[in-house]
């Protein structure tokens, strides 16, 4: 009896063991020894809708693709072998001509477009290399419960696009440099221990958070750098009149103005939008975070108000780190 009940015990824990590993296993390298030498054509091999995740390993080497995870692939896990050898690039930007003699927009700008929910990156580089042509989206994150650590984004301008209201978006250990607005859109994000590089005396966030959600950008324990010269950069400015940018324990370059947040003045179509905003800090640090001169209507978050802010009640439940 007590054998039997042993393999049955063994049993469980073998098929337990075996639900949290992936269901299948794609290796991409540029000089053929992997699956396949496309990243692209690694993701359209996995099974739409699969049963559980799937693990694409990709080997370093730089990837000239502009990439699109659709919605019907779920639950993808894309790990580079390392982040800075690793290296997915295009260079396309609103305003160039594409394939049809179309002009493309911001929003069909990206390297890298990710649709499909539950999908997790780690170890490896994600670049738009156009600068100061137009809009130049590196990453485009469409998906809910979207993960991604210890990873670079490199753009200009509108770097990162963290679209659509029903998206929850968590980026740990993350470094990120761009122009003008380059955080910007409607989800709902957390950006936990990542450097933010201003390339330019411009924006660093321009949220476009919907009326009817708590959070939008929410950034704990970060660092805002800036490249040599760069002295004239504010927090964020609202895309859309109920944009949400919360800062929290972070550290802040000379380069942030003392003012921190912008109006965003002359939108005819969304006036006043600093009415109905919401940008708030907490134990902002460094020299750009001397928050005596914010403008008025921003706010100075207290202890009680972190109560608010944990990773489960922002993302409503859903915690990426379990």
């Amino acid at each position: 009896m007590k054998k039997i009940l042993l393999i049955l015990f063994i049993s469980i824990a073998n098929f337990l063991m075996a639900g949290n590993d992936p269901y299948i296993k794609i290796t991409v390298a540029k000089d053929g020894s992997g699956d396949f030498t496309s990243i692209q054509k690694a993701i359209n091999s996995v099974r739409d809708l699969g049963p559980a995740e799937a693990l694409i390993f990709i080997k370093s080497g730089t990837y000239n693709e502009k990439i699109t995870i659709p919605s019907s692939k779920h639950k993808i896990t894309v790990e580079g072998e390392n982040k800075d050898n690793t290296i997915i690039t295009n260079n396309d930007f609103s305003g160039k001509s594409d394939a049809f003699n179309e002009k493309m927009t911001t929003f069909n700008s990206y390297t890298l477009l990710v649709m499909g929910d539950d999908i997790k990156i780690s170890n490896l580089t994600v670049q738009n290399s156009s600068c100061n042509k137009g809009q130049a989206v590196s990453l485009h994150v469409e998906g809910d419960r979207f993960v991604i650590k210890n990873s670079k984004i490199l753009g200009c301008q509108d770097t990162v696009y963290s679209a659509t209201n029903h998206s929850r978006q968590y980026f740990e250990n993350c470094y990120i440099e761009g122009t003008t607005d380059f955080i910007f859109g409607q989800a709902t994000v957390i950006f936990k221990n990542c450097t933010i590089k201003s390339l330019a005396d411009s924006y660093i966030t321009a949220a476009a958070t919907e009326a009817n959600k708590r959070y939008g950008f929410v950034f704990f324990d970060c660092q805002l750098i800036a490249k040599e010269g760069i002295t004239k950069v504010y927090l964020g400015r609202p895309w859309r009149p109920y944009s949400k940018t919360v800062f929290i324990n972070t550290e802040m370059g000379k380069h942030i103005l003392p003012e921190g947040w912008n109006p965003w003045k002359g939108d005819k179509m969304f006036p006043d939008k600093e009415k109905t905003a919401y940008y708030a800090e907490f134990r902002s640090k460094g020299e750009g975070g001397n928050v005596s001169k914010r403008v008025k209507w921003s706010h100075q978050l207290t202890k009680k108000d972190l109560k608010k802010y944990t990773i489960e009640k922002i993302f409503d439940g859903w915690n990426p780190n379990t």
